[in-house]
């Protein structure tokens, strides 16, 4: 396994990785009419546009002997002044295919993403992360990552789910 920086012709393997990965991680969460209605086609020119914006988040890929995609992560500055700018991260994606759940790519990868958060400066890092989610949460648990007592809902396909706000000092 081998992990880089994204390019923009990944963006169709991106889609891939995130669509079959919602579809899995978020069985009996979301709304199963939402999940099988994910697009790769669609989620490929999202990512395409991100990958090729001005203002483009990093992108990390962890490719497979074969140099095929199985898994990807995104980070961005926080998006709002909550934090002092500059300060902080949103992980705003940490996805992998379900077939290499539980082989160690999901945990590579997150130690070369905060390897990355540190060099880009960020002190501190945040993500969101849906609270009926136990396998993601125990996944970002282990690498860290604590909720920080702010929650949020959103509707996604029609319910409303919870979300718990983890963080993370990148420097301890």
């Amino acid at each position: 396994m081998s992990i880089r920086e994204a390019l923009p012709e990944d963006a169709a393997a991106l889609a891939a990785v995130h669509v079959r990965s919602w579809r899995a991680a978020y069985r009996g969460l979301v709304p199963a009419p939402y999940l099988d209605a994910l697009d790769v086609d669609e989620r490929a020119g999202v990512w395409r546009s991100r990958l090729t914006a001005a203002d483009r988040p990093s992108v990390l890929v962890a490719t497979g002997d074969d140099g095929r995609i199985a898994a990807f992560s995104c980070f961005r500055p926080w998006p709002d002044r909550e934090f002092a700018p500059g300060s902080t991260a949103e992980l705003a994606a940490l996805y992998a295919l379900p077939e290499v759940w539980g082989a160690g790519v999901g945990r590579a990868l997150m130690s070369a993403t905060t390897e990355a958060l540190v060099a880009a400066g960020f002190r501190t890092a945040a993500l969101w992360v849906f609270a009926g989610n136990a396998r993601g949460r125990r996944f970002y648990e282990a690498a860290g990552w604590r909720p920080d007592g702010t929650a949020a809902r959103e509707e996604t396909g029609g319910r409303v789910l919870e979300e718990l706000r983890y963080r993370r000092d990148l420097l301890s």
